[in-house]
């Protein structure tokens, strides 16, 4: 049985210069997901169907409910700690 084991990053508290790359990387990770399912042939429809390959969620990010945004903000924002806490920091020039 598979049990995850993310890293624990509870610690790692997030500069305001990189919380602010949050949202863009956000829509980044919505827009990689969308043009991947597009790539393999889905469309948008009311409703997900596997068979049919179409999902509500082939939308702009911004016309997205909330509760979609706050999953891709959740994995930006849980990247960003992992690669503080790897040690790593990312400087804007």
């Amino acid at each position: 049985m598979y049990i995850p084991k993310p890293v624990d990053t509870e610690d790692v508290q997030l500069s305001e210069e990189l919380l602010d790359l949050t949202e863009m990387i956000a829509e980044n990770v919505h827009d990689v997901w969308a043009a991947g399912r597009i790539a393999e042939g889905w469309t948008y429809g009311t409703g997900k169907d596997p068979e049919k390959k179409t999902s509500p969620m082939l939308i702009p990010y911004d016309e997205l409910p909330e509760h979609e945004k706050e999953y891709d903000r959740k994995t930006a924002i849980e990247t960003l700690k992992l690669i503080t806490k790897m040690g790593y920091k990312i400087e804007k020039k």
